[in-house]
């Protein structure tokens, strides 16, 4: 741990879990000294993996990004 109270995670536990930049994580005390971290899913990821490939005329992530960016405006 780092004096900015940072933790640094190795790479192959990183892809191990499947995380990957961008994953929100939350983290929950065990007990004293053990931390558990959990990846946040995104309600718009879920709502995509479930309509991909549908009639929809979204077919990749990265264009149902633009489509959030201009929903967001």
């Amino acid at each position: 741990m780092s004096s900015k109270n940072q933790v640094t995670l190795p790479v192959a536990a990183l892809r191990a879990a499947g995380v990957g930049p961008g994953d929100v994580l939350r983290v929950e005390v065990e007990e004293d000294g053990v931390f558990r971290l959990i990846r946040e899913r995104d309600p718009w990821w879920e709502l995509f993996d479930k309509l991909a490939g549908s009639d929809l005329g979204v077919t990749t992530r990265e264009e149902l990004e633009e489509m959030r960016d201009e929903w967001e405006r």
